[in-house]
């Protein structure tokens, strides 16, 4: 199996020794979890959790722009709460980014994330090129 790496600088840089993303030649996108960070700045985005998951989710599209894929072709997701009373609140914000035909899902709270974030959210598409 080949694979294809897809790094972009619309998303945050990797933070560790990992990818973006990974792309097959199957057919399929993993991506790394996306936490809060602005890309353009490197810093968590200050906020709640509905501020913290846009930016995760904003991140999260660009690496799967970079990939020739997007939100549409996403077949699951993982989100990871650092705090499950926030999954409304995250909820509301990512019922926006999926609007039709949503993938399927996992959310878990965790005891904690990197830099400290509330959110972080990784997912499983199929490519669009």
């Amino acid at each position: 199996m080949l694979k294809e790496i897809i790094c972009t600088k619309a998303a945050p840089a990797a933070i560790g020794p990992y990818s973006q993303a990974v792309k097959t030649d199957r057919g399929f996108l993993f991506t790394a979890g996306q936490i809060p960070i602005d890309p353009e700045t490197g810093n968590v985005v200050i906020g709640d959790i509905q501020v913290q998951t846009r930016r995760a989710l904003e991140n999260l599209k660009f690496v799967l722009e970079a990939s020739g894929s997007g939100l549409t072709a996403v077949v699951k997701t993982t989100v990871f709460l650092k705090n499950m009373d926030d999954f409304s609140a995250m909820n509301q914000i990512y019922a926006e980014y999926f609007t039709e035909e949503p993938p399927a899902r996992s959310a878990v709270e965790v005891s904690r994330l990197p830099k400290d974030v509330l959110v972080e959210i990784e997912c499983i598409a199929v490519s669009e090129s």
